[in-house]
C-alpha cells in the first residue's frame, strides 16, 4: 500500500509539497465561511495580510470610494475594537464573528427590543446538553447575571452566546481549524451570522438555530440514547448496553452489571461521554449525506455501501494499526484497478523490506518484488501481492485507499487493526460488482486477464472514512465500540467548559500528540 510514513504519535499524515499541517490549515482557511476565518487580533491590515504597503501609492492607500459609507463609531463598535480582543464577565468573546454580525446592523444593539427572541434562544442554549454540549461553552452561567452589565455589554454577550452555539451545531464544537490533521471531515460551509439573523426573523428562533445540527436518523438516534443514559444515571441505574429503536421507542435491553453505586455512576458517565463525542463527530459530516455512498467505520472495522440511503452491502475490513492509524476523510471512489502492483512506500521499504533484503538476498525475488528505475521497490501484480487483485481508487492527500488482500484469515479475527493505514476489504469482488454495476462474473473476468488495467465507475461514489465509537445500526439501535485509537478523550475535552482555552489560544491543526 502506498501510505506515508507513520508518525511518532501513531497517525498517518501526508507529506506532499506543503507540510500536512500547512496544507490542512490552507484548505481550512479557503473553505470555511468568513466567521470561521476570523482572527482575534483585530481588523486585517495590508501588512498583516501579507501585502507590501510599498506597493500602494500614497493616494491609493488613503483613498476610499465615495459610495462606501463610513463605519459608524458607536459605543458597541468601540467595544469591539478593544485591543487584544474582548472579554465580558470573565468570558472570552469571538470578536471577529461579532463584527461580522453587527456590521449588518450598523453596529447598534439589537436585543433590547427583542426579549421574546432572547428568551427563545436562551432556552435553546440551555438545552445544549441534548446535543452532548455543555451550555457553559456558550456563557450560560454569565447570562444569568446580564442585568449587572451595561446595555451594550449585555447585547454583546447575548450575541456571542447565540452565535457560538449556532456555530457549534453547524460545524462542531471542535471546528476544523482546531482539529488534528487526520480528522479531515467537514460539513457544508455555514454563515452563522446570517443564520442568527434568519432565526431572529423567524416565528420560532430556537427551532431555526437547532436546525443547524444534523437532522439525520443517526444523529437523532444518538440523541435518544443520550437521553436514555441520562435518565438511567439520574435513577442510579446502570447504563443500557444498547438503546433506542428507529421509531424512537426506547428498548430495555441487556444492562451491564450494576456493581456498586460508584461503579454504576462511572459506567454512566463513560457512556455519556462516548455518546457526546460521537454526536460531535456527526456534526463534522455533511448535512445532506449522499444517498449512495460508502462508509468505512474504522472503530468498528466495517464497511457499508448505502443505496438510496439504506444499507445495501456490509463487509468486514482491516484498518490501520495503532501506530499507523487510518485517517478520517471524505473523497470519492472513481475507478477499480484490476491486478494492481504495489509501489512500496519509502517508509515501509526502509523499516521493513530493506532490512530483510540485507539478511536475505533472495527476499525480493520470492515476493515478486523488483527495483524500479528511481530506486523504489515495487511488488508486481499477482494473487499473492499485498494489494490482492483489486484496488479501489479514491484520490486523497493521505494516499490511503480500499483494496483486496491475500491475507483472508485476518477478517475472522476480533483485532482487525493490522494494516499500514489503508483499508483491506473482505469481499472486494462483490463491492466492485456493486460499484461498477456489473455482475460478479464480469469482475472475475477483469481479474482473470492477469495484467493491470482500470475500469472507471459510471459515476463517482462518495466515500467517508469515519471513526465512530458509538453509532446507530440500520434499525436505530446504538452500538458501542472500544476507543482503540484513543481519540475520544481529546474531543471530550473540547465539549465541556472545564478545559476550554480562549479562541486566540487554539493550537493550529497538526499531528496527534502522544
Amino acid at each position: 500500500m502506498s501510505t506515508p510514513a507513520p508518525l511518532p504519535q501513531g497517525r498517518v499524515i501526508a507529506q506532499r509539497g506543503l507540510t500536512a499541517t500547512a496544507a490542512v490549515a490552507l484548505v481550512a482557511i479557503l473553505s470555511l465561511p468568513l466567521p470561521a476565518m476570523a482572527a482575534e487580533t483585530g481588523p486585517a491590515t495590508p501588512a498583516s495580510a501579507g501585502i507590501s504597503t510599498a506597493a500602494l501609492q500614497p493616494n491609493e492607500a488613503a483613498a476610499a470610494p465615495a459610495d462606501i459609507p463610513a463605519v459608524p463609531e458607536t459605543e458597541l463598535k468601540k467595544r469591539l475594537d478593544t485591543p487584544g480582543g474582548l472579554a465580558l464577565a470573565g468570558e472570552r468573546l469571538h470578536t471577529e464573528l461579532l463584527r461580522r454580525f453587527y456590521g449588518s446592523h450598523n453596529y447598534e444593539p439589537l436585543w433590547t427590543e427583542r426579549q421574546g427572541q432572547v428568551e427563545a434562544l436562551r432556552s435553546a442554549l440551555m438545552r445544549a446538553g441534548e446535543h452532548g454540549l455543555d451550555p457553559n461553552l456558550f456563557h450560560a452561567a454569565a447570562l444569568s447575571n446580564t442585568p449587572r452589565l451595561s446595555p451594550v455589554d449585555r447585547d454583546l454577550l447575548l450575541s456571542d452566546a447565540f452565535l457560538s452555539f449556532a456555530d457549534a451545531l453547524a460545524r462542531g464544537a471542535v471546528p476544523l481549524e482546531a482539529r488534528y490533521d487526520d480528522e479531515d471531515l467537514r460539513p457544508e460551509p455555514v454563515d452563522v451570522a446570517a443564520e442568527l439573523d434568519r432565526a431572529i426573523a423567524s416565528p420560532d428562533p430556537a427551532a431555526a438555530i437547532e436546525r443547524l445540527a444534523p437532522q439525520t436518523q443517526a444523529y437523532k438516534a444518538l440523541q435518544r440514547a443520550l437521553q436514555s443514559v441520562q435518565h438511567a444515571s439520574a435513577a442510579g441505574e446502570p447504563p443500557p448496553v444498547a438503546t433506542a429503536t428507529g421509531r424512537g421507542q426506547p428498548t430495555q435491553q441487556s444492562r451491564a452489571n450494576a456493581g456498586s453505586r460508584q461503579t454504576v455512576a462511572a459506567n454512566g458517565d463513560a457512556r455519556l461521554r462516548q455518546i457526546a463525542v460521537n454526536l460531535e463527530r456527526q456534526r463534522w459530516l455533511p448535512r445532506s449525506m449522499p444517498a449512495d455512498r460508502v462508509v468505512v467505520n474504522t472503530a468498528a472495522a466495517q464497511l457499508v455501501l448505502y443505496r438510496s440511503d439504506r444499507p445495501a452491502f456490509t463487509t468486514r475490513v482491516v484498518v490501520g494499526e495503532l501506530d499507523k492509524q487510518t485517517p478520517e476523510l471524505q473523497t470519492t471512489i472513481d475507478g477499480v484497478l484490476f491486478n494492481p502492483p504495489w509501489n512500496v512506500p519509502p517508509s515501509i521499504a526502509r523499516s521493513e523490506i530493506l532490512p530483510k533484503v540485507a539478511s536475505d538476498p533472495g527476499y525480493l525475488a520470492r515476493h515478486n518484488m523488483v527495483y524500479r528505475s528511481n530506486g523504489a521497490i515495487q511488488q508486481l501484480p499477482g494473487p499473492h501481492a499485498a494489494l490482492g487483485q483489486i484496488k479501489f481508487e479514491m484520490p486523497n492527500r493521505f494516499d490511503v485507499y480500499l483494496h483486496d488482500t491475500p491475507m483472508k484469515a485476518l477478517f475472522s479475527q476480533d483485532n482487525r487493526r493490522r494494516s499500514h493505514g489503508c483499508v483491506r476489504v473482505q469481499n472486494p469482488r462483490e463491492l466492485a460488482s456493486l460499484l461498477l454495476q456489473e455482475p460478479v462474473d464480469a469482475v472475475n473476468r477483469g481479474v482473470s486477464v492477469g495484467y493491470t488495467h482500470r475500469k472507471s465507475l459510471s459515476a463517482s461514489v462518495p466515500v467517508f472514512f469515519v471513526y465512530q465509537t458509538a453509532f446507530a445500526d440500520a434499525d436505530g439501535t446504538i452500538e458501542f465500540r472500544p476507543d482503540f485509537y484513543a481519540r475520544d478523550e481529546a474531543i471530550w475535552q473540547r465539549l465541556h467548559r472545564a478545559s476550554q482555552v480562549p479562541m486566540a489560544q487554539h493550537e493550529p491543526p497538526g499531528e496527534r500528540r502522544s
